[in-house]
């Protein structure tokens, strides 16, 4: 388990940066944290430092968003949230999202975790209080 402490919104390239140099070369991400914690947060500042030109924004309602980097690879960003059965899973196809080359973001990754490839990196974002979080990472 490694930990990565956010002390302000100036710290979230910092931390992104140590978050990709835990997480080298892994594809499939799950966040856990409560609403509010700071996830969507955090994966827009993760997206900017691998390229991401497009404008990262909350897949809410839109359940998946797609960017593109500087280099031409697609990152997916999905928000489970609003599913309410693992069918709402096989609708949207989620075997491209899951088990594609490409990097994978989920919030509220709990409906899907029976779907989740064995190589899935388990994010949880713990809201320490004051504009504080701490990023556990499970390798």
């Amino acid at each position: 388990m490694q930990t990565i402490e956010i002390k302000s919104l100036e710290d979230l390239e910092k931390a992104a940066k140590s978050f990709l140099s835990v997480v080298h070369g892994s594809k499939t991400f799950a966040f856990y944290g409560p609403m509010g914690s700071g996830k969507t947060t955090l994966i827009k500042a993760i997206c900017k430092e691998l390229g991401a030109t497009d404008m990262v924004t909350s897949p809410t309602f839109a359940l998946v968003n797609e960017y593109r980097t500087n280099n031409g690879d697609t990152i997916y960003h999905l928000d489970l949230y609003r599913i309410n059965s693992i069918g709402e899973l096989y609708d949207i196809g989620y075997e491209e999202y899951f088990y594609g080359d490409h990097i994978v973001f989920i919030e509220w990754p709990e409906m899907a975790e029976a779907l989740l490839p064995e190589s899935f990196i388990h994010v949880t974002l713990e809201d320490t209080g004051m504009n504080n979080r701490l990023v556990h990472i499970a390798i």
